[in-house]
C-alpha cells in the first residue's frame, strides 16, 4: 500500500517555515505498514492543488493532504476538495458546536463570523474531529484512492493523525509489515564503507534493501524489509546485522549496533563506567557542551566547560602559560594539551577534552591556516592532542571539529 503526501502553503516554498509535517506523517504511516513514495509541496493556488491531487491519485492508494483549511482567503483546500469531488460545502453542526466550544473555553467570547465558516464541510466528507483547533480534518474517496486533508498547524496535525487518521487506515486496510533496523558507525566515509561491506551486501536477499545514511562523522546502515509476517521480517533483517558486526566492531558507535547519536554514546559508556567528562573550548564555541547537555541525565557524567575563546582567557582562566603560547602559538597541540590537562584539574574529571582552532574567515590571533584544529584529550593514563586540517566555512569547521571531539573520546572510552 502506498501514500503520497501533499503540504499546502507559500510559506513553504519560500522558506519561511520548515516542514516538518511530512516526515512526521511519514514516520506514523511508515510504523503501520503503509509507504510514502512522494512528499510533494504546493502553493496556495486552487489550481495548482487541483492538477497535484489528479497526479497524486494515479500513483497513490492514499493521499494525505496538509494545510489550508483555516478561516482566511489564501486557505483553498476546502474549496479545491469541493472542485475535485464535484462536491458543495455544506454546514456541519457537530463542527459548529466544536468550534463554538473551542472559543469559549479559550477566549471567553463569541466567535466571529470568519470562524464560524470553519463548520462548512464538503457534503460527501467524512468529519475528522479536530479536538485542538477549528479546521476539522477530511476523509474522501475518489476510485479507489482515498484522500484526507488536515490543518498544517503540527501539533493539531498530529493529534489527528494519532486520533483520527492512523485508527480509521488501520480499521479500514490490509496493509503489509514494515520493519527496519539501524546501526552507526563513525571514522569512515561511506565509500570506504561500502568496500568494507561489498561482499556482505551482494548476498543480501532481494527482499531486504540496504541504504546508506551519511552523516557528520557518522554513516548509518539501515536494512528494510517488508512482508506479512513481522517476527520473520525482524528475524532475517537481524540474521543479516548479526553476519557484519564482525566487519565493523571497530567503527561502531556505542560498540553494540544500535542507532545512537554520538553524544549519547559518550554519556551512556561514561555512566556505565562511572566516569566523568569536562571541557575546555575555544574555535567550538561551546557547541561541544550544548550537544551534550541535551542528553536527559548527563548531569551524572558531565561536570562543566569553558569556552576559553581569547587567547587572554586561556592564560587567565585556564591557567595555560603565555610562553606556552608564545614558543607554540595558540592554535598548537601543545595549548590544546594544556587545555585539557587543566580543565580536568578544575572539574575535577576523568576526562577533559579541548579545542582550539581557526573557523574562519580570518585568522585571528592565530598564524594557523583557516580550517586548523586541534583537539586535546586528557585521560587518566596521559594527555595527547590530534591535529585536523578541515576544509569549508565556519560552520562547517565548527561542525566537524564537534564531531571529532566526539570520536575521540568515544574511541578512547571504548
Amino acid at each position: 500500500m502506498t501514500a503520497e503526501i501533499i503540504t499546502i502553503g507559500d510559506e513553504i516554498l519560500i522558506g519561511q517555515i520548515v516542514d516538518t509535517n511530512s516526515a512526521h506523517i511519514a514516520q506514523e504511516l511508515n510504523k503501520i505498514g503503509i509507504s510514502v513514495h512522494q512528499i510533494t509541496s504546493v502553493e496556495d493556488q486552487h489550481s495548482h492543488i487541483l492538477t497535484t491531487l489528479e497526479e497524486a491519485s494515479k500513483r497513490a492508494d492514499i493521499v494525505i493532504l496538509t494545510g489550508g483549511l483555516g478561516p482566511t482567503k489564501d486557505d483553498v483546500t476546502k474549496g479545491a476538495f469541493c472542485a475535485y469531488f464535484e462536491d458543495v460545502l455544506v454546514r456541519n453542526e457537530e463542527v459548529l458546536a466544536q468550534v463554538e466550544a473551542l472559543f469559549k473555553k479559550i477566549n471567553n467570547s463569541p466567535i466571529s463570523d470568519l470562524n464560524r465558516e470553519q463548520a462548512m464541510v464538503p457534503s460527501k466528507a467524512i468529519v475528522l474531529n479536530n479536538k485542538y483547533g477549528t479546521a476539522p480534518g477530511l476523509w474522501m474517496k475518489k476510485g479507489a484512492t482515498v484522500f484526507i486533508a488536515m490543518p498544517g498547524v503540527p501539533f493539531e496535525m498530529k493529534a489527528l493523525m494519532e486520533l483520527e487518521v492512523i485508527p480509521k487506515l488501520v480499521r479500514e486496510f490490509k496493509r503489509p509489515f514494515i520493519f527496519h533496523k539501524t546501526i552507526r558507525t563513525f571514522g569512515l566515509a561511506e565509500s570506504a564503507l561500502a568496500e568494507r561491506l561489498e561482499a556482505w551486501e551482494n548476498s543480501l536477499p532481494k527482499a531486504i534493501k540496504l541504504a546508506y545514511l551519511p552523516g557528520s562523522g557518522t554513516v548509518r546502515l539501515r536494512l528494510s524489509g517488508k512482508g506479512e509476517d513481522r517476527e520473520l521480517l525482524r528475524i532475517s533483517i537481524e540474521g543479516e546485522f548479526e553476519k557484519i558486526y564482525p566487519l565493523l566492531e571497530d567503527i561502531l558507535s556505542n560498540g553494540l549496533g544500535e542507532a545512537e547519536e554520538l553524544p549519547a554514546s559518550v554519556s551512556r559508556l561514561l555512566i556505565s563506567k562511572k566516569q566523568s567528562l569536562s571541557l575546555a573550548e575555544s574555535c567550538s564555541g561551546g557547541e561541544i557542551a550544548a550537544r551534550f547537555t541535551k542528553i536527559p541525565g548527563v548531569s551524572s557524567c558531565f561536570k562543566g566547560g569553558l569556552v576559553s575563546y581569547a587567547t587572554q582567557a586561556k592564560e587567565d582562566i585556564l591557567g595555560v602559560s603565555a610562553g606556552l603560547i608564545a614558543s607554540h602559538g595558540v592554535v598548537s597541540g601543545q595549548v590544546a594539551e594544556k587545555m585539557a590537562q587543566n580543565a580536568r584539574k578544575i572539574f575535577k574529571s576523568d576526562y577533559a577534552l579541548s579545542t582550539t582552532g581557526v573557523a574562519g574567515p580570518s585568522k585571528g590571533d592565530s598564524q594557523a591556516e583557516v580550517g586548523t584544529v586541534f583537539i586535546g584529550l586528557a585521560t587518566p593514563q596521559g594527555i595527547f592532542s590530534k591535529k585536523f586540517e578541515f576544509t569549508g566555512n565556519r560552520e562547517q569547521i565548527v561542525e566537524r571539529s564537534v564531531n571529532e571531539a566526539f570520536k575521540i573520546i568515544l574511541k578512547e572510552l571504548l
